[in-house]
């Protein structure tokens, strides 16, 4: 699977180490920026990944910001990209079973590290349950705002 990263400056800390954890597990993974703590704007980072992940029904992204709030909203915007924001493994199990997300959204100001690796680590070996959760997630997709 294909994974793409990105977060803005307040993100940028906890993503070199989430990328460098990522990297040594051996997983494919596309760095989106930014690449530095210069102040940058978060919602082209997130349009960026979600344009990735939307290509490619296997990828998994990753957006870090300040909060992960701004991140979520902005990728949510994209069909076919379900970003969520979570904040411990429960969240992170949840979202993948029940959501099928796709982008995982995480507090670079909110998350410790070694939190921020597990539900990483959770999100991305964790499959969709399907059932009935498939049916609520082809609701999300028909929704026309």
């Amino acid at each position: 699977m294909k994974i793409f990263i990105a977060s803005d400056h307040a993100g940028f800390a906890l993503k070199r180490s989430i990328l460098q954890h990522l990297r040594a597990t051996g997983q494919e993974v596309e760095d989106l920026g930014t690449y530095s703590q210069d102040s940058v704007d978060y919602p082209d980072f997130a349009h960026a990944l979600a344009a990735q992940v939307a290509q490619d029904p296997q990828a998994r992204g990753i957006l870090i910001c300040a909060t992960g709030i701004g991140m979520s909203m902005a990728a949510n915007r994209h069909r076919g990209v379900r970003a969520a924001l979570c904040h411990d493994a429960y969240t992170a199990e949840m979202a993948r079973r029940h959501n099928n997300a796709n982008v995982l959204c995480l507090g670079g100001r909110v998350s410790g590290e070694a939190v921020a690796k597990q539900m990483v680590d959770i999100f991305l070996a964790t499959p969709f349950d399907g059932g009935r959760h498939a049916r609520r997630v082809a609701k999300l997709e028909a929704q026309d705002a």
